[in-house]
């Protein structure tokens, strides 16, 4: 048996699967620690479900841990960007364009040394070792805790970057070091940002790791750890330590392949819709379609792998303002207090929960306390509501063709059985939930993402390097050898480019190790 877990703004959803069963689901209130609420939803789960701790044979974990630590610049490292490249690059220092409260945060540590490479593999200049080990003994003595590293076309050549790294490393071996072909695509700014991030991440995600192991502890599992990455997949722990960028989008991630997976729907459009907000995305071959240009993460632009998810300010707690003609639904939101703050619970404030309980769509709490709003106000507050997530389902759209549309999350009983075009609208048994049946069900997966030069290597060799490489990176991750197979292959010319460059993508993905997941 697995648990799945998805930790969001408002509500902590749980569900624990038996193979492909669904056996027990479970909703509980986010804590403003987020991980006691993890502990609440396992003891609740194990007890409702009457299943015995050791039949759990993994536990997968989807957390906004990171992400919110990165929108509030809260809990972030003293962090340097160093960036090889001189003496080109040096018009755009590292960070040039990255908000203030991040900037304090980390502490304006930024350095451009000698080294970096073209696109074929040729050095810009030759790695300056000396200028290296002098910024980290002056790292050291300003207690930088991380560094991030990145060279110029990294993703052909990194071999700069483990050697800087390497370098880092023996003048203050407790320096935590990322280097950015591990982590961002092709495109250095955005790349370099992906990487700053996750080293200011890091000592943050030691703690955060802890502390699941401890939740799981404290609710008598033995069982292994695995949290969800934004691409659908899972990772191990070990993992999760040295990336955690990866986790970010992972909520909306899980609720799409939970979407698949409840509806068999493999090519459609699915609305999240939370407590907070509604995410709408695209499956494609039941993985959600990634995003093809830089995302932006508490206003820093990256370039690593991210679905392709435009989310909108509605949800359960979001609130609703005006009369029958003027009705707006959110964006603000009362977030995880709704329990407090909505009129159904006792609280002040009318929300979406409330129009959803006086429009007969749910029965939670106090129906009473909503008996008084005018009728036409709630017709008028869902019919916002159902016309703002049909226009955005539109704008994901790549035709003007109706698509199926899977309608998941709690705040979903807010959307009507028909909706403007779509196909058909499809809300399947356990859909308040599937975010964390979507991390129950997750399989391992690795990627790679690389330019080459098809005037040195041909083709074939080309594709070759790069599926073993994404084989190899699952593997890495957690996954059964015997089981990994390639999804997704993407072969991209670069006519402005010389040489014959090729870009490729490969996508790999297997289903856990049997030694991990028992």
């Amino acid at each position: 048996m697995r648990i799945g877990i998805d930790v969001g703004g408002t509500n902590t959803d749980a569900a624990l699967m038996a193979g492909r069963r669904v056996v027990a689901v479970l909703k509980t209130p986010t804590t403003k620690d987020v991980t006691s609420g993890i502990v609440t939803a396992l003891d609740r789960l194990l007890v409702e479900a009457a299943v015995d701790p050791v039949d759990v044979t993994g536990v997968m974990i989807g957390t906004t841990h990171f992400t919110n630590a990165v929108v509030e610049g809260r809990r972030l490292a003293r962090t340097a960007a160093i960036r090889l490249g001189a003496p080109a690059t040096l018009a755009l220092p590292p960070l040039v364009d990255w908000p203030d409260r991040l900037l304090e945060a980390l502490g304006r540590h930024t350095y451009v040394c000698r080294g970096g490479h073209e696109f074929d593999g040729r050095e810009i200049s030759p790695l300056d070792t000396d200028e290296l080990r002098r910024i980290a003994v002056e790292l050291a003595e300003g207690d930088v805790r991380s560094v991030a590293v990145t060279s110029v076309f990294s993703p052909v050549n990194g071999e700069m970057e483990t050697e800087a790294g390497s370098i880092l490393n023996d003048e203050v071996p407790e320096l935590s070091v990322s280097l950015s072909r591990e982590i961002g695509r092709i495109g250095l700014l955005e790349r370099e940002n992906a990487t700053v991030l996750n080293a200011s991440l890091r000592p943050l995600a030691e703690e955060i790791v802890q502390g699941f192991e401890d939740a799981v502890e404290h609710s008598g599992l033995d069982a292994p750890i695995f949290i969800s990455q934004n691409d659908g997949t899972l990772m191990s722990l070990e993992y999760a330590r040295r990336y955690p960028v990866a986790t970010f989008a992972s909520g909306p991630t899980n609720s799409m392949r939970g979407a698949a997976f409840l509806s068999g729907q493999v090519d459609c459009a699915v609305v999240d819709v939370g407590g907070t907000t509604a995410d709408i995305g695209v499956l494609t071959s039941g993985f959600p379609r990634e995003a093809s240009v830089a995302v932006d993460i508490g206003g820093v632009r990256t370039n690593f792998r991210m679905p392709d998810v435009l989310p909108i300010g509605i949800g359960g707690g979001s609130l609703v303002r005006g009369d029958v003609a003027t009705v707006t639904v959110g964006p603000d939101s009362v977030g995880y207090e709704l329990t407090d703050r909505a009129l159904v619970f006792g609280g002040s404030e009318l929300t979406a929960t409330d129009i959803a309980v006086a429009g007969r769509r749910a029965e939670i709490g106090n129906t009473g306390a909503v008996a008084g709003i005018d009728p036409e106000l709630v017709e008028a507050a869902l019919a916002r509501i159902r016309d703002d997530v049909a226009e955005t389902v539109d704008r994901m759209k790549t035709s003007a063709e109706p698509i199926p549309v899977v309608l998941v999350g709690g705040g979903s009983i807010l959307l009507p059985d028909d909706m403007s075009g779509a196909s058909q609208v499809i809300r399947p048994e356990n859909f308040e939930v599937a975010n964390a049946i979507g991390a129950a069900i997750a399989q391992v997966g690795g990627e790679v993402d690389r330019i080459y030069s098809l005037a040195e290597m041909r083709r074939e060799a080309a594709l070759e390097s790069a599926t073993a490489e994404a084989i190899g990176r699952a593997i890495g991750a957690g996954a059964a050898p015997v089981s990994v197979e390639v999804v997704d292959v993407e072969e991209v010319p670069l006519a402005y480019l010389p040489s014959n460059a090729v870009r490729i993508r490969v996508k790999a993905v297997g289903d856990l190790a049997a030694s991990e997941s028992k």
